[in-house]
């Protein structure tokens, strides 16, 4: 690619990319992105060591280099996941159950190249030439290509099963990961989260609705969308990050990344167990949800549920680690046999693809009216 030197020579790269992952659809031209920001909770800095102190405007106000460099840490890792997202979903547009799941992927594929965008014009218009290279290599890596920054955003999305688990599950991240950033002393940040969690809003109904619709449907064996389930969720632990991590620490301490409930929380923060907290929220609200489709399920059958959070980690002191799918320890050998019987295999994905594929009665229809929940 070339070198970028303004915002205009990224929207250039930008469209290049969407160009060159396939992104051919009348829907997702015609939409015109812009960076949005909304209303600050509050103009002073909420918690930390600057705590008091006015929220900064610019970069070159935050007093500590290195919550510089966290901040724009932070902000591509952000950026990574919205870009690698469409890329993941880019094949889906074919095989849309009905016109309205197609509006839906639309939409939430627009919503996340905006977030992608958004975070890119943090980038450039704040961080000077650092900031425009990694403006630049948020459009080079590729989720097809397993370069993508966070193990979730390297999976693969393969049908349409996959996509509403992916949106109930990965997207509920994001909701957990803007709404902690919706608190971050670095104003520009925190007012680019406002709009940002109104649109996530969307993508979670989205995969919550298209669940639902899948079960009430019961066409789809339960035994496969468990397997999903199983795919997705760990992944999603993941996506919190180490236990007792340095970086989430001092994230707080400067002031950049507050908790999921910070205005809601009277407690000091554990400092060393930010990550983990908020991976614990994240397994009730899952469970809740998870809770509620098993009311569709008729009385008899097999229930559906969260995995264990030590299962299947990649990220984590349960990282590498041999732990069943409702977390009893195993053998590697033990280990080995249950992940192939738990997770999606080849055969498992090429039926759910055959079923999805033969007719559209996998799914309850949807009337024109219908409107989207934001959960």
């Amino acid at each position: 690619m070339a070198k970028i030197s303004t915002f205009d020579d990224w929207v250039d790269l930008f469209q290049g990319w969407q160009k060159d992952i396939g992104l051919d659809y009348p829907e997702l031209k015609q939409y015109q992105f812009e960076a949005k920001y909304g209303p600050l909770h509050s103009t002073e800095i909420e918690f930390g060591a600057y705590r008091g102190q006015a929220r900064w405007q610019r970069v070159r106000q935050i007093p500590d280099q290195r919550a510089q460099d966290a901040l724009l840490n932070l902000i591509v890792y952000q950026g990574d996941t919205e870009f690698a997202s469409v890329e993941q979903q880019r094949n889906l547009f074919i095989g849309a159950p009905t016109e309205y799941d197609r509006k839906a992927l639309a939409r939430v594929m627009t919503e996340e190249m905006r977030h992608g965008f958004q975070m890119c014009h943090l980038l450039i218009g704040h961080f000077g030439h650092a900031g425009r290279i990694e403006a630049q290599k948020l459009l080079e890596r590729r989720a097809f290509n397993a370069e993508r920054l966070l193990g979730s955003f390297n999976e693969s999305v393969e049908n349409w099963l996959d996509f509403y688990t992916y949106t109930q599950f990965i997207d509920r991240d994001g909701k957990f990961q803007l709404q902690m950033l919706s608190h971050s002393a670095f104003a520009p940040l925190a007012q680019s989260m406002v709009p940002m969690l109104k649109e996530e809003s969307f993508h979670l109904g989205t995969g919550n609705d298209g669940l639902r619709r899948i079960v009430k449907r019961g066409r789809v064996p339960l035994r496969y969308i468990q397997k999903y389930f199983n795919k997705w969720i760990p992944t999603a632990y993941d996506l919190f990050g180490t236990d007792f991590s340095s970086s989430a620490h001092w994230a707080y301490v400067w002031g950049l990344k507050g908790r999921y409930d910070e205005h809601t929380n009277a407690q000091p923060a554990d400092l060393d167990t930010l990550n983990d907290a908020a991976r614990r929220l994240y397994f009730e609200e899952v469970n809740s949800l998870i809770q509620s489709l098993n009311r569709l399920i008729p009385e008899g059958q097999e229930k559906l549920f969260a995995p264990d959070i030590k299962f299947n980690r990649h990220i984590g002191q349960y990282a590498g680690k041999c732990f069943s799918l409702t977390g009893e320890p195993q053998t590697a050998e033990e280990h080995a046999r249950h992940l192939a019987a738990v997770l999606p295999s080849p055969a498992d994905i090429a039926a759910v693809n055959e079923l999805l594929a033969a007719d559209n009665d996998w799914i309850e229809p949807k009337g024109a009216e219908a409107k989207w929940s934001p959960l």
